[in-house]
């Protein structure tokens, strides 16, 4: 039987399975493992170029052409036009930055900062929720659900929303900030809050599909990170339709840097760009797993045989000692990333580097940020932190020109800004000025 154009595959090459896109799947049937979204290329018509994608800008008043996922819709056309998911995602920016690159010394032109905080539901969650809530509409789901740190839930909930469908969110207790729980409830989700952290709800959310036959939201769903390879997509548009020297993004569940991976895996066999950029991955340090498997346990994509005894180990070290992750980026505050595997074969792709940061260093690069560019939730600000890291060890040359993703917007976490401001706690804060009531008194401190 002749398969469609796009299908769903194993990641396992020892298993190597496959599964047509009616299917809602989130894992293979057979061995467990993660699944992909794959195309038959020969029977895609794909551009020869990707400046042949600026076209779209010219027809902007149709649905599809003004989205920035659907935009490059030749890349993830998994289903029909007509049920493509919209509501304006991938409206972003790629600022270039010289006063940040200034202040980290690169050179001028080197650093770009992919805003991704424009999105609807302000992070760049939108991106995937495009394409997975595309796909429910495909296969007629009608209620969906997802575990969330924060952004997730904002947006599943504003698509949801948008759709028609019914939606779930489960959070941690005291793990979510404010600014993005006030969006799932205002966009009308079912909130349930449950004693524990992000991997507990991770954990449940699986449970819950699996007995009420529910639409996971969650990255483990491949047609999300379809939706998310185009935050890679407009890097390059940002860019002039080349491709940066690298990539940097914060490190939480693993999809966006599974993602990324993905989608220069297939451009580079495409023949659509003439080289992968290399990726950093940067974890906070009160959420370091990836760091601590990659670089100090030696976990490798391996063309596929990922060592799973290296991750039992470690996991089971995890609940031995009770450890919950602690970190004030909580969009990243995960310590069983579901996209691991992924995420080692991106690494593998873009030749990768991991490392984590500390919760100082990523509340000063979140108001260096604030003060000379877009300012940004905390998880973002990582990037920046890595990069002065990778300057500094020699990894990242001044001149090499890097892009760093803004995963969410300044709003979706003000406490964590205030307090950094208001408390002094570090070397850009810039805390309010008590003054009397007194005109003479206020002149004195303006002119100060």
């Amino acid at each position: 039987m002749k398969k469609d154009v796009a299908y769903q595959k194993c990641i396992n090459p020892q298993c190597g399975a496959e599964y047509d896109c009616a299917q809602t799947l989130v894992t293979c049937s057979a061995c467990g493992e993660l699944l992909d979204a794959q195309y038959d290329w020969d029977r895609v018509s794909v551009p020869d170029s990707m400046e042949a994608f600026a076209k779209r800008w010219t027809t902007r008043s149709r649905r599809l052409d003004f989205s920035g996922v659907w935009r490059f819709r030749d890349l993830l056309d998994f289903c029909p036009d007509d049920q493509k998911v919209s509501i304006g995602e991938g409206q972003t920016i790629l600022e270039k930055n010289d006063r940040v690159a200034q202040h980290l010394g690169m050179d001028p032109g080197s650093v770009y900062l992919q805003y991704e905080g424009l999105n609807p539901s302000g992070s760049f969650k939108d991106n995937g929720m495009a394409a997975a809530f595309s796909h429910a509409k495909m296969v007629e789901a009608t209620s969906c659900v997802c575990a969330s740190t924060g952004n997730t839930s904002a947006s599943v909930a504003l698509y949801a929303h948008s759709c028609g469908l019914k939606c779930t969110v489960l959070i941690g207790t005291g793990r979510i900030a404010f600014g993005k729980l006030s969006q799932a409830m205002d966009y009308g989700a079912q909130t349930i809050q449950i004693n524990g952290d992000f991997d507990d709800c991770m954990h449940q959310v699986q449970a819950v599909c699996q007995r009420l036959g529910l639409y996971l939201m969650n990255s483990l769903n491949p047609f999300r990170l379809e939706g998310q390879k185009t935050i890679m997509y407009r890097i390059i548009e940002g860019l002039g339709w080349e491709v940066p020297d690298w990539i940097i993004v914060p490190g939480g569940n693993l999809g966006n840097s599974s993602a990324f991976g993905k989608a220069f895996m297939e451009l580079k066999q495409l023949g659509l760009i003439n080289k992968v950029p290399r990726l950093a991955i940067v974890n906070a340090t009160g959420a370091d797993t990836l760091t601590e498997l990659v670089n100090n346990r030696g976990l490798s994509w391996n063309d596929g045989r990922v060592d799973q005894g290296i991750i039992d180990d470690y996991y089971a070290d995890l609940t031995a000692r009770e450890f919950s992750p602690r970190t004030c980026a909580s969009a990243i505050e995960i310590s069983r990333p579901v996209n691991l595997k992924k995420c080692l074969r991106a690494l593998e792709v873009c030749q990768g580097v991991v490392l984590a940061v500390t919760d100082p260093e990523i509340c000063d690069a979140r108001a260096l940020i604030g003060r000379y560019g877009l300012g940004c939730e905390p998880a973002s600000a990582a990037t920046i932190a890595g990069l002065k890291h990778l300057l500094d060890e020699g990894v990242i040359n001044p001149g090499e020109r890097v892009a760093c993703v803004l995963t969410g917007h300044v709003l979706k976490d003000p406490d964590v800004t205030v307090n950094y401001h208001k408390q002094k706690q570090g070397v850009f804060s810039n805390a309010p000025v008590e003054v009397e009531n007194d005109l003479e008194a206020i002149i004195r401190l303006i002119q100060r």
